[in-house]
């Protein structure tokens, strides 16, 4: 037992090194001075709502739009029967592969006053000046994450209605209702808590992105912590300003929790759920056809028009493709992904193990504060990061700390576990929630316990979420942009901080071939997310 709790307090102070960033914003009102509160007054009165109402604008077009495109395709491929339904089902997902500021360069060289549409508009009806409205804007970044997002409100609104609605709808039918009152009443409500579930992840990604708002110019919350930070100097009023950004991801967790806890339902799994009844609609002539096109539309937009458009410009003769130093940044993404992979698993594992074994209040507190780090956007982590460095060079300077966690990968793979341990401890739990406790229990009468346990018996039986929680970090290091462009030493960019770079400088068939790169590597987890929801279906039938 003492050697359990010595081996539980060694995980619990790893964890604690990760969640430190999101202690230090905390302590920051502690830490309060004159300077912080002038400069905070400063912005209060001057340009902070500007950006609040910004955010909140941006915040409620995105929650509108994938709600309704989300559960409009979740509901048109579980309730109804109609050509392509099985592709759908899967691609549907794609435009999770591509980050939404990927999709904003695409669109941007598209769209823009110099782009081919609004070049062929003007010739062909002989006009003058700008004929669409301007991309970059407050409309353009929420038709973008729109795009980008909607498949976490289409996942989790499918998997609500395709598990209980078909068969509440026919008992409906039977009893005479018609088809609308059957959706509007019956269905809807039913993905109702899981609509809310994937609404609120949407908002936390439109939180934390940095990419689409600074590329567009849209003066988000988060651009009132930077400037805080680099262009007025103060690392307090910074931090401080963080926390509150912190705090609204935080109820939006909480409202994701909540939502995620009411899908409770009662199971169906005999008498209409096996009859042969309780189907979905199948829809033929204009309404089926009608019903395709709609779910194309986002497919399409969202992720076949975006790869097409990064395309073209890697197929013309006059983009000189810089092949040498795209492998360079592809090296530098993979070696960062890889590293911060096998270090979020493997502190999960432990973490994970910990909790199994021996649920003691430190090691509880500690996994839920390594949950929030998903949450916490990349700026807050940068801002939350650099905070006790400063503040420990200051009293130290020759401890050389600031060199050790700016000028080399150090800090920056500390920032990616503060956002990513969350995604694996949450891929290693769902797989512990599939062992039996029994098999511990028999395990240790055969003299099995301690690391052997871990080592012997758990780890072949987590090789499947190992391996999920190992390509899910790797994946999400590969496309953050916020914390590697600030903590990356130099000489170290990567596919994410180059595509936008490249963007930003306008530069934009420069920057197809890594952001092509990054939607190949996003492909990765969808392909995965696609086999488990079809095995999933298979074994259900």
């Amino acid at each position: 037992m003492h050697v359990f709790r010595i081996r539980s307090v060694l995980y619990s102070l790893v964890a604690l090194i990760i969640c430190l960033p999101v202690l230090a914003l905390i302590s920051s009102w502690i830490e309060w001075n004159l300077a912080s509160a002038q400069v905070l007054h400063e912005m209060f009165a001057t340009v902070l709502p500007d950006y609040a109402i910004t955010s909140m604008g941006l915040c409620l077009g995105v929650a509108i739009g994938v709600t309704f495109l989300g559960t409009s395709t979740a509901a048109a491929v579980t309730l109804f029967k109609f050509p392509g339904k099985a592709f759908f089902e899967w691609a549907l997902l794609l435009p999770m592969a591509i980050p939404a500021y990927v999709v904003a360069y695409a669109y941007t060289d598209f769209l823009q006053f110099s782009g081919p549409v609004q070049n062929f508009i003007r010739n062909q009806f002989s006009l003058e000046g700008r004929v669409l409205p301007e991309i970059r804007s407050l409309g353009g970044a929420i038709l973008v994450f729109t795009l980008a997002l909607y498949p976490y409100v289409y996942l989790l609104a499918r998997t609500a209605l395709s598990e209980r609605a078909p068969q509440l709808l026919e008992a409906a039918r039977m009893l005479g209702a018609p088809l609308q009152r059957r959706i509007l009443e019956i269905a809807i409500p039913l993905a109702r808590p899981s609509v809310a579930a994937g609404v609120a992840l949407a908002l936390m990604e439109t939180l934390a992105d940095f990419g689409v708002s600074s590329y567009f110019g849209i003066q988000t919350f988060t651009a009132g912590v930077y400037k805080a930070w680099l262009v007025m100097d103060n690392r307090i009023a910074a931090a401080q300003l963080a926390t509150l950004l912190l705090g609204t991801v935080l109820v939006l967790m909480q409202i994701e929790k909540w939502a995620q806890a009411r899908m409770r339902f009662a199971s169906l799994r005999s008498g209409l759920s096996s009859s042969t009844d309780a189907q979905p609609s199948t829809l033929k002539g204009l309404p089926a056809m009608a019903m395709s096109t709609w779910c194309a539309l986002p497919l399409f937009f969202g992720f076949v028009l975006p790869v097409l458009l990064m395309l073209r410009p890697l197929m013309s003769s006059e983009i000189e493709v810089p092949w040498g130093r795209f492998i360079e940044w592809a090296m530098n993404s993979l070696r960062l992904g890889a590293i911060t992979a096998v270090l979020a698993v493997w502190v999960a594992l432990l973490l994970s193990f910990s909790l199994r074994t021996q649920r003691d209040l430190l090691t509880r507190m500690v996994a839920s504060l390594v949950g929030l780090g998903y949450a916490v956007p990349g700026a807050v982590v940068v801002v939350g990061l650099l905070l006790p460095v400063m503040w420990l060079q200051q009293r130290w300077p020759e401890s050389q700390v600031g060199y050790w966690l700016t000028a080399t990968l150090l800090g920056l793979i500390w920032a990616y576990m503060v956002r990513f341990c969350a995604v694996a401890l949450q891929t290693v739990q769902s797989g512990y929630a599939r062992i039996p406790k029994s098999l511990d229990d028999s395990s240790r009468m055969l003299g099995i316990s301690g690391m052997k346990l871990l080592t012997s018996v758990h780890s072949p039986l987590l090789k499947r979420s190992i391996f999920a929680a190992t390509l899910l970090v790797f994946v999400d290091v590969m496309k953050e942009l916020p914390a590697t462009l600030v903590l990356r030493p130099f000489n170290t960019d990567t596919l994410a901080v180059m595509a936008y770079q490249l963007a930003r400088d306008e530069r934009l068939g420069e920057a197809a071939l890594p952001s092509l790169a990054l939607v190949l590597v996003g492909l990765l987890p969808v392909i995965l997310l696609s086999r488990a929801m079809h095995q999933k279906a298979i074994t259900t039938v």
